[in-house]
């Protein structure tokens, strides 16, 4: 059976769902058939059109790219410009485009995960926690079919908190109902009120699971009309957000932590604040643009915060409480490429035989647009 580019990108969006991406975001396939059988994968940090002409020296018909090259919808296709031009070539030569960005940053085992093993963060956790996209569903299924819906439920993603999965609580009692004449009870006699022994269940689960879980409560659940309460919590989720923030295995003094950063990540120069704290040893990363990330940084007690994108009055907000270092935007996020590639190795070799005849290339074009002299 041939792989098609729809396997590749069920296992992306297992792993990073783009419902899960932020609001401005634009992730997911963007060029491209899901239908296509594929002939391989090309891995980049960006889509321009010398990575389009990699692929098609590599015989690869996807590339998988952390940035999205359509961020803001296209108007025209002139080829006038670095994204039309990139978006025509792949079209012309049935190359799919799918991008990962937001996504991925999301995910605890996402891109500021490699940011964090690139510096030896111990005990790596999230910086700024999802909040609000947790929701709890409430229903109630007669005993006799109680735990095949429960099972189903965890089967589509419900159930999972932390690192526990098939979490769930139920309450036995009586339902009441009476059939009405349009009706085909499961159990019951149409106009007569009847009192059934029923198990309420109750689980937690992440929204991007939404749609599929109610799929799997109508489709287990035995009553012609389900009954459930659906609620949106504001619990906090330890498993989901932006940045991480973890801890060195040795303090460095400031100095010594700039150096040794420069070296981790391969830099030729970083921008960093006022030196303050007499040694670092908790740091807080952020790849990409994080200046927005100055306040949590500080709130969790970090001793330091890496990012990018900063601007001058962004190093203000350092205030004596903390170090902020710009190491810049693509070198922030350099280790994501490594990290996807990584992640389709994995999987592929998980799956069928067939997976392995799939060639997975990492593209050799440093996309950073920005030049240091």
């Amino acid at each position: 059976m041939p792989i098609l580019v729809k396997n590749i990108v069920d296992l992306l969006d297992a792993w990073a769902p783009t419902a899960t991406a932020e609001s401005f975001d634009n992730t997911g396939l963007l060029v491209g058939n899901l239908q296509t059988e594929l002939t391989g994968v090309l891995i980049a940090h960006d889509s321009p059109e010398n990575v389009i002409d990699e692929a098609i020296q590599k015989k690869c018909n996807l590339v998988v790219a952390y940035h999205p090259i359509i961020f803001s919808g296209l108007k025209k296709t002139s080829g006038t410009d670095y994204v039309t031009r990139a978006v025509v070539k792949a079209i012309k030569n049935d190359i799919a485009i799918y991008a990962l960005h937001t996504a991925l940053d999301n995910q605890l085992n996402g891109t500021n995960l490699g940011l964090a093993k690139a510096l030896k963060l111990q005990n790596p956790k999230i910086l700024i926690p999802t909040t609000e996209n947790i929701f709890k569903l409430i229903t109630y299924v007669p005993e006799s079919h109680a735990e095949n819906v429960r099972q189903s439920l965890f089967e589509a993603g419900a159930g999972n908190i932390g690192n526990y999965d098939q979490c769930s609580f139920s309450i036995r009692g009586e339902g009441t109902f009476r059939a009405g004449e349009n009706t085909a009870p499961f159990i019951g006699e149409k106009g007569k009120t009847h009192t059934e022994k029923e198990v309420q269940i109750g689980v937690v689960f992440h929204q991007h699971h939404k749609q599929k879980i109610l799929k799997s409560l109508n489709d287990a659940h035995p009553y012609e009309e389900v009954a459930y309460e659906l609620y949106q919590t504001h619990n906090t989720n330890q498993d989901m957000g932006m940045g991480m923030v973890g801890t060195l295995a040795t303090p460095f003094s400031q100095t010594d932590f700039v150096k040794y950063v420069k070296d981790q990540l391969q830099l030729a120069v970083v921008r960093h604040s006022a030196y303050l704290q007499p040694e670092i040893k908790t740091v807080a990363v952020l790849a990409g643009s994080g200046a927005f990330a100055i306040k949590n940084a500080i709130a969790t007690g970090a001793d330091a915060l890496i990012t990018g994108d900063l601007k001058y009055h962004n190093f203000f907000e350092a205030d004596g409480k903390i170090l902020l270092l710009d190491v810049g935007h693509y070198e922030s996020e350099q280790f994501t490429k490594i990290l996807i590639r990584d992640f389709l190795v994995k999987k592929f070799t998980n799956f069928a035989p067939a997976f392995s005849a799939v060639k997975i290339e990492l593209s050799e074009i440093n996309t950073n647009p920005i030049k240091y002299a």
